[in-house]
């Protein structure tokens, strides 16, 4: 069998390295990049075409030895949760290439380098989501640091060099606690009949055997290493810095693919392997998850800077997905998942059309605009357009989302739902004040003469804002995907969906 799986991960790896050589000139490595981008989106689209919906829960598998003296082994495959990042980070690169594509000529070190980053940050992501032995993934994850450190550092704002080694030291306070769980599972799985194994398939009915307290403790690892990176809160205060310093492409990059392992890293890893620490968390989960959703929104609205304000509204939403992760029922799960993919869409939207914003006006203050519709109105309609995705409009994709993490919420405890429910009107003052003071109003003298989006800029757009609106009336394609792994998950966890308060029997007798 082909190896699909394989081919996507190398494929832009080795366009990192073309890309890297190539000198930085009449516009070479931009195209060269974007075409091993878009040869990557049709090997994962393809990938998307022949996944079987109801088939196996990993498919595309693919499973060789590694290190055998501690069980490791290059091993991916991926199932319904996997699949959708899968399809949102071929989806993004292009995107962020185009629209990126004069971004490196400032940098330290030229454009092809700038480009050649971001490819292999792509196909590291993409070995991230379809790793299936825990020791390759904590490789990969802690690769994942290398471009995006040099991508924030190299270029972007004169903070640069702060907010890169901000971020590093971040994450590599995370990578170091998943280390230690890491090593912790290598001993237990020695310890059992399986023998050293690091394969997901062959430590979940380990782990399902540990000592409470062992279990709890691996979990923890675990999960404080993916809190870090979705960011919530407490351990979110590296992403506005990152975000204001970083070009906008680096920032959709880091925001709407690199943060979504730490949440998929939950479903996979902490519900995965750690059920019983999972349910036993869940209540202190759900109030930082919680508290996430409504700091990051109140945070928001008091940001002069464009950029750091829509950082806070991530840590707002990456609330809601945690949520709908750990209410532990379909409906939050599905709407999470969903969320993760969603999140990306709209939250690379506003980013893209801000940096094309910020570079006109050369400033990312919101007071340093103001009635930016009047001389840009297709800047200005997009912008609108992606934060009213942002701020969970129905008719948009990211309302669904949100409303079935809600639903399951409620299902689960109704007074988190009811706390969470605030975030959505303050998502509403955040974005909506945004626009106005940018936007409307009477014309600054900086902003007269600026000009609209150009063809290439519309084109980057495009497919993201065409995908938040088909997406918000059918999502059937994504939930087709999603629901068989969700259900997997849950069964793993050993939860059910909760019972309905009146059974559908009863009810129809009492309309009779």
């Amino acid at each position: 069998m082909f190896p699909w799986l394989t081919a996507s991960l190398l494929l832009p790896i080795v366009g990192a390295v073309v890309v890297a050589l190539l000198p930085s000139r009449n516009d070479l490595p931009q195209k060269v990049a974007l075409g091993f981008s878009l040869a990557t989106l049709v090997l994962v689209g393809l990938i998307g075409f022949g996944y079987q919906v109801n088939g196996e829960r990993y498919q595309f598998v693919e499973e060789h030895n590694w290190i055998e003296a501690f069980g490791a082994h290059y091993a991916v495959g991926v199932d319904g949760i996997g699949l959708t990042l899968l399809i949102l980070t071929a989806i993004l690169v292009p995107v962020v290439i185009l629209a990126s594509w004069r971004d490196g000529d400032t940098g330290r070190w030229g454009s092809s380098s700038f480009f050649a980053w971001m490819l292999a940050l792509e196909g590291l992501a993409i070995g991230v989501f379809a790793a299936m032995d825990v020791f390759l993934f904590y490789v990969l994850f802690e690769a994942t640091l290398i471009p995006i450190y040099f991508l924030i550092g190299g270029f972007g704002g004169p903070r640069r060099a702060y907010a890169a080694v901000k971020f590093l030291l971040f994450s590599l306070l995370g990578g170091l606690l998943m280390l230690a769980s890491v090593v912790g599972l290598y001993v237990v799985s020695a310890d059992s009949d399986a023998g050293p194994t690091y394969l997901i398939t062959e430590l979940a009915p380990v782990t399902a055997g540990l000592d409470t307290e062992i279990g709890r403790w691996l979990f923890l690892g675990f999960f404080i290493a993916f809190a870090i990176k979705a960011p919530m809160f407490p351990v979110h205060t590296w992403l506005p810095t990152v975000a204001q310093e970083a070009t906008p492409g680096t920032s959709v990059l880091l925001v709407s693919i690199l943060d979504k392992i730490g949440t998929f890293g939950m479903i996979r890893f902490c519900l995965g392997l750690f059920p019983e620490a999972s349910e036993w968390a869940t209540p202190v989960v759900l109030v930082l998850a919680v508290i996430s959703v409504l700091y990051g929104g109140l945070v928001a609205i008091g940001q002069r800077s464009i950029p750091r304000l829509i950082a806070y509204t991530s840590v707002s939403h990456f609330g809601f997905i945690v949520m709908g992760i750990f209410v532990l029922n379909s409906y939050g799960q599905t709407g999470s998942t969903l969320y993760m993919f969603n999140h990306g869409l709209s939250t690379a939207a506003l980013f893209l059309v801000t940096g094309f914003l910020i570079r006109r006006r050369g400033s990312q203050l919101v007071g340093d605009f103001g009635g930016v519709e009047k001389v840009a109105p297709v800047l200005a309609g997009t912008f609108l357009l992606a934060g009213l995705s942002s701020l969970s409009l129905p008719g948009l994709s990211p309302f669904i989302s949100e409303f079935l993490v809600l639903v399951g919420t409620f299902a689960y405890n109704w007074w988190y739902a009811v706390f969470a429910v605030l975030g959505i009107v303050l998502a509403a003052i955040y974005i909506l004040l945004m626009y106005q003071r940018t936007m409307t109003g009477p014309t600054q003298p900086a902003v007269a003469g600026m000009k609209d989006l150009n063809l290439r800029e519309i084109g980057a757009l495009a497919p993201l804002l065409l995908l938040i609106v088909v997406l918000g009336f059918f999502p059937k394609p994504l939930t087709a995907i999603i629901n068989p792994a969700v259900g997997d998950t849950l069964e793993q966890v050993g939860v059910t969906d909760p019972e309905p308060a009146v059974p559908a029997a009863a009810e129809e007798e009492s309309n009779q």
